[in-house]
């Protein structure tokens, strides 16, 4: 995947929908080109299909469903039905004006997955972080920008944290280099708030702080922040989510996720332990 693929929390479901279309075409043998051909269409948008990385019609699954044989019954009915949910709005469509379409495919991952891995250099992660932090950081970022498209930013932000806590909250592990916490935004009151939140938050059971402190030296991630989303359906493979400033690129190519995977860890091993980490917050709070 990459940067500029269509937005929403509906992509997991194209992803599982297409990876469905992919096993059923395959069992029949039937190639790409004859599947493009019963609905009219390339055989590269059926392989942009079964990538989920395009929006599907109902009437173009159908199609497809009688060519792979499955005229009726349960199966046929959930595929359509999995159809009209990979189309719906997610929450964060609201945002639209004051989110990048490039995110809003993130937003629909994170909120779709069962396992969050990340580490951050620069930032508190973006699920941990207070309403003052935030506006800092956006400010920061946007200087010239009217207070009331900030407060949007803001909104947005405080609204995805909301996923840590619901019925269906990931794990969701957060390696935080030393620099991420030294590196002040908003002044000391904001960031002894930053701290206090972090370790609240952190009390939760589905949440996991470590800190990497200078002392480590260097570390396997050496090329920057990253985040590893690990997904509930065996049908999806795990993806690795590398923000930049003007976008953002998805990798799910098998052996690329692999090296990630070897490297968060590898962070695992040299980052202080969760009791460990939090005693390092509490020693840093008093620092501040």
């Amino acid at each position: 995947m990459s940067a500029g693929q269509p937005g929403g929390g509906s992509i997991v479901r194209r992803m599982l929908l297409g990876a469905q279309l992919r096993r059923l075409r395959e069992s029949r043998g039937i190639s790409r080109e004859d599947a493009g051909y019963s609905i009219r269409a390339s055989e590269s948008k059926i392989s942009r299909m079964e990538l989920g990385r395009v929006s599907f019609k109902e009437r173009d699954v159908a199609d497809l469903l009688t060519l792979y044989g499955v005229t009726e019954g349960g199966e046929r009915l959930a595929m359509l039905g999995l159809v009209r949910e990979a189309n719906a709005a997610g929450w964060w469509h609201g945002y639209g004006e004051v989110m990048p379409t490039w995110f809003q495919t993130y937003v629909g991952l994170e909120e779709s997955a069962a396992l969050i891995r990340t580490f951050e250099v620069q930032f508190v992660h973006g699920l941990l972080q207070t309403e003052e932090y935030i506006r800092s950081v956006i400010r920061l970022g946007h200087p010239d920008a009217a207070d009331p498209w900030v407060e949007r930013r803001v909104g947005l932000r405080l609204e995805r944290q909301k996923l840590l806590v619901s019925e269906q909250a990931p794990r969701f592990v957060a390696v935080m280099d030393e620099g991420a916490l030294r590196r002040s935004f908003g002044g000391p009151e904001v960031m002894r708030g930053q701290v206090r939140h972090i370790l609240e938050t952190a009390e939760a059971p589905n949440v996991d702080v470590r800190i990497l402190p200078f002392t480590t030296g260097g570390h396997a991630a050496g090329g920057g922040a990253f985040t590893l989303l690990s997904f509930p359906e065996s049908d999806l493979p795990d993806l690795v989510y590398l923000e930049q400033l003007t976008g953002a690129l998805y990798i799910d190519k098998h052996d690329e996720v692999v090296e990630y995977t070897k490297a968060m860890n590898a962070l695992d091993t040299v980052a202080l332990q969760p009791a460990e980490s939090l005693e390092w917050l509490r020693a840093f709070h008093d620092e501040l």
